[in-house]
């Protein structure tokens, strides 16, 4: 269902209530998770979102995210785990499992039971049996590393290990599962095969499948581990990402730009996990080892406005390199990185100035570049004889030219033009078109003048102000993976809508003025050209130093 890019309707906060219900229906729709369990999926406090989108096939689903990571899904009224925690079904040395057609099913490899796909029972087990293990045994919805699963945090399934170890000799066994296969064709149009068909020793081998390998040896705590982590980040960007220009530098920015582009692939940064708890603490206690100095420069917000490059822990931080495991895991899985268009300004003969053009050969509609406009006026004047022959800056004006440049007001009095004038008069006259070329792709080539990114700021309930940016989808832009980059750079909550007048475009909300944010992100990141771009002057102006 999401092997393909899905397209996002809409993205707003959970109300409490919904929240509420919503974890009445995971109890109902999964009895044998506790309540613990179901307050991890449906978290009490933080930030749960809730996604609707169009998949690729144009099911309709609704998707629930909580801290950036999709974790459950729903279609046709149907709940379904996106986060690969709740056990399934294995096929164990013994047999199948009993389960009817249309049941929840979780997909495993063998010797490790952390799922790597859901989906549906397309038939039951005794149709499995009675068709000889032969055939579609199920319907795939969501598989690890699809589009679901870039949409969140790309954590590799963990390792859980088998309820009882694996037969000396599987062989047999695995022949037999080869033949049941999964029903749900991918891109490539093959059938994907029943994940029981890897034995133990390949599936530690096969790069696509992370996690299947932990460290016995690691028996720190969770919070022992966040600690780390957050150690890394901090001392990773402040030796390769802030400059002594960036000071002083908001702590919110510092966070969202900085700390947390340095995690590790298929980690995710959680100061709530930490022994910090809060940002706040951390750099408190990061300033009273010296490394940096943190004031409140305006009421109620923290900035850094020193750092101390020279001090021991920054100059002997190493800068952790990927390992090969997980460089071949991130080949497989990571989005190429965005590139901005060529966009190439063109111009487009209009009817009123066809009898100038037809002479090279162009008609009514053809597009042209600038430098072609100027060479066929240029050399039309010359076959014309139309140059002046005192000063040969000067060009005469026949009829046609008169007809196709001049003003009504203007037909009886100008007899002759500047080449600059009778240039410039030219490109004006013609019809506004531009060609975008995406790499990798065929140019395309539309009438008028390409709209740029537009950022707006406007006023809400009590007063609030909120950022909005409109027209991303041109330049190749997806709104659901900026909005996601800003409310991580921005600790702010967005919200991806229709855009109000437009047929298929999408806006970006973001709560609070954060232009800064946004322009560093199209700017610095994405590399667009700032004239592509209006409203960047609407970023708020930095607070006088104390």
């Amino acid at each position: 269902m999401f092997a393909k890019a899905f397209r996002v309707k809409s993205n707003t906060a959970i109300k409490g209530s919904d929240r509420r219900k919503l974890r009445a229906d995971v109890t109902a729709a999964f009895p044998t998770l506790g309540t613990d369990q179901a307050s991890e999926l449906v978290p009490g406090k933080e930030e749960l979102n809730i996604v609707k989108l169009y998949a690729h096939r144009g099911d309709a689903v609704t998707v629930y995210v909580s801290g950036g990571n999709p974790v459950l899904f729903e279609l046709e009224k149907n709940l379904y785990p996106t986060d690969l925690m709740l056990p399934g079904i294995v096929v164990p040395p013994a047999g199948l499992p009993q389960v009817q057609k249309g049941d929840l099913c979780a997909i495993v490899l063998v010797g490790n039971r952390a799922p790597v796909a859901i989906g549906v029972a397309a038939m039951s087990t005794s149709e499995m049996l009675t068709s000889g293990l032969k055939g579609r045994g199920f319907s795939v919805l969501h598989t690890y590393e699809d589009h679901l699963w870039q949409s969140g945090d790309r954590s590799s399934p963990p390792f859980i290990a088998p309820l009882t170890p694996d037969p000396p000799d599987v062989s047999e066994e695995q022949d037999d599962m080869r033949r049941l296969t999964l029903e749900g064709k991918e891109e490539n149009g093959e059938d994907q095969q029943m994940c029981g068909e890897k034995t133990l020793p390949e599936a530690s081998e096969d790069p696509g499948i992370g996690g299947l390998n932990p460290d016995p040896a690691d028996s720190k705590t969770l919070q022992e581990q966040m600690d780390e982590l957050l150690q890394q980040c901090f001392l990773h960007a402040l030796k390769c990402r802030v400059k002594k220009t960036d000071l002083p530098l908001l702590t919110s920015t510092f966070l969202g730009s900085h700390v947390f582009s340095c995690c590790p692939e298929g980690r995710q940064l959680d100061i709530k996990k930490s022994s910090y708890k809060k940002l706040s603490k951390f750099l408190q206690q990061m300033q009273q080892e010296q490394i940096i100095q943190v004031k409140e420069l305006s009421k109620g917000v923290e900035s850094i406005v020193a750092v101390d490059w020279k001090h021991p822990r920054i100059t002997s931080f190493v800068i952790p390199e990927p390992s090969p495991t997980s460089q071949t895991i991130q080949e497989g899985s990571r989005e190429q990185p965005y590139h901005p268009p060529d966009i190439k300004p063109l111009y487009c003969v209009p009817a009123s100035m066809s009898l100038l053009f037809q002479e090279s050969g162009h008609k009514k509609g053809s597009v042209l570049e600038g430098s072609e406009v100027r060479m066929i006026i240029i050399n039309y004047a010359k076959k014309n004889d139309l140059v002046d022959a005192d000063n040969k800056n000067l060009v005469h004006l026949d009829p046609i030219l008169c007809d196709c440049i001049l003003e009504k007001s203007e037909q009886h009095t100008v007899m002759k033009l500047p080449w600059d004038n009778l240039l410039t008069r030219c490109l004006e006259k013609l019809q506004p078109a531009y060609q975008v070329t995406f790499p990798g792709q065929e140019p395309i080539v539309k009438k008028g003048k390409i709209c740029p990114i537009d950022i707006t700021l406007a006023q809400r309930a009590c007063n609030k102000k909120v950022t909005v940016v409109r027209n991303l989808e041109a330049y190749g832009l997806d709104p659901c993976t900026v909005a996601a980059k800003l409310q991580q750079r921005c600790q702010a909550s967005t919200t991806v809508t229709p855009d109000p007048g437009t047929k298929d475009s999408l806006q970006v909300q973001i709560q609070g003025n954060q232009v800064h944010h946004l322009g560093r992100l199209l700017l610095e990141e994405y590399q667009l050209p700032r004239k592509h771009i209006q409203g960047l002057e609407k970023a708020p102006k930095p607070g006088k130093k104390k």
